[in-house]
């Protein structure tokens, strides 16, 4: 019988370097968030990429957490909430989509925005917090994903679930600012024009639809 409780997180050499290179495969993989990211950085600048990932990384922070409290177990078990919670996704995505799609293109213009600059960060974190949170596949993922690096003996179970969901965001932290900086380049040259700026909100547009259908056509 031990004197003592096993230490808190404690894990091997091995744990971690699965762990980690998992994360940095998934980070690094396309999907619909680094979509959203890279549009409203070509649309925006940096400022915009950046405030989209402060976004994106705000609704992962509330996928973990509803991972490491178990919420997120309500999403695979009841058919019906997965499907409100998708059909909301989805309109969103939809809606988002349109109304890129029937804009004139002068919000790519940076003489000519359409909002002020903190009314349209706080719209874009807004989206991308939503756009995150309304996707009941990243809540299924991380009650997927995270599990597989539970331990027996380092630590309470929502307390080593929340530990790797964290890491799994510090890890895109280096990867996707400089991705972003590198949008920021091709987009300058881009919103000097609004013909093209016209098309990239189309193309924009085009790309919040094609997510929202993806979502509306996924199944548990």
């Amino acid at each position: 019988m031990a004197l003592y409780p096993a230490p808190m997180f404690d894990y091997t050499l091995l744990h971690w370097t699965t762990f980690f290179s998992a994360a940095l495969l998934l980070n690094l993989a396309p999907g619909p968030d680094f979509a959203f990211i890279l549009g409203q950085t070509l649309r925006g600048g940096k400022r915009a990429g950046f405030v989209a990932m402060f976004g994106i990384w705000t609704g992962a922070m509330v996928h973990v957490l509803m991972a490491a409290l178990g919420l997120s177990a309500i999403l695979m078990t009841s058919a019906t909430a997965f499907s409100i919670v998708k059909w909301i996704g989805a309109a969103y995505l939809l809606w988002l989509g349109l109304s890129a799609l029937r804009s004139n293109g002068t919000s790519f213009l940076p003489e000519h925005p359409a909002t002020s600059p903190q009314s349209r960060s706080a719209t874009i974190f807004r989206q991308g917090m939503l756009t995150n949170i309304l996707n009941p596949k990243v809540a299924l993922f991380f009650l997927a994903f995270l599990p597989q690096f539970v331990v027996e003996g380092a630590g309470p179970l929502p307390a080593q679930l929340f530990l790797h969901g964290i890491l799994i965001i510090v890890i895109a932290a280096f990867i996707e600012p400089p991705l972003i900086l590198m949008g920021d380049r091709l987009g300058t040259a881009l919103r000097r024009s609004q013909t093209l700026g016209k098309w990239m909100e189309r193309s924009l547009g085009a790309i919040f639809i094609a997510l929202g259908l993806r979502l509306a056509l996924e199944k548990r």
